[in-house]
């Protein structure tokens, strides 16, 4: 009872005034790595269906499509969606000294974390709704790589 009072009037003079812009701050890189991470799911599936437009072949887009299931562990395709992330190691430098927040690192690793399991999120629907053994007719496959790729992007 003898801290609530004064904890509420510091929480509301030094704390909340700023929350919103440091929300913004942070959301940005944030929020690039996110976008990273739906372009590179966009630009694997794409590169995908142009390589089954040029060869026509089910074996192949099977091998592309299992390969694409080991994306979210490619730590080479997924390092600029983290590099996006690595930003905010110098926005929490600020945060640190004005605010006391201690443990950039995990902020920045639970936030790549998390960017790892959307790309498995994305994958594993992909794979989902699109199973190339149960493609009869390979003219459409194309087409129905792109319609699922819409969808998962959705």
């Amino acid at each position: 009872a003898s801290v609530s009072e004064p904890a509420q009037k510091c929480c509301t003079e030094n704390i909340q005034p700023f929350l919103t812009s440091i929300l913004e701050e942070l959301m940005g890189p944030i929020s690039s790595g996110f976008t990273e991470v739906r372009l590179l799911f966009d630009k694997e599936v794409n590169e995908i269906i142009q390589d089954f437009q040029k060869t026509n072949d089910m074996t192949r887009l099977k091998e592309n499509v299992d390969q694409l299931m080991t994306l979210p562990f490619n730590s080479v395709k997924m390092e600029p969606c983290y590099l996006k992330v690595n930003l905010l190691q110098e926005l929490l430098q600020d945060l640190k000294s004005r605010f006391k927040v201690y443990h950039i690192d995990f902020v920045i690793q639970r936030t790549q974390n998390f960017m790892q399991e959307l790309m498995e999120n994305a994958v594993y629907t992909f794979e989902l709704l699109f199973s190339p053994s149960h493609q009869a007719d390979s003219a459409k496959v194309a087409t129905t790589i792109e319609k699922v790729k819409l969808r998962v992007l959705k």
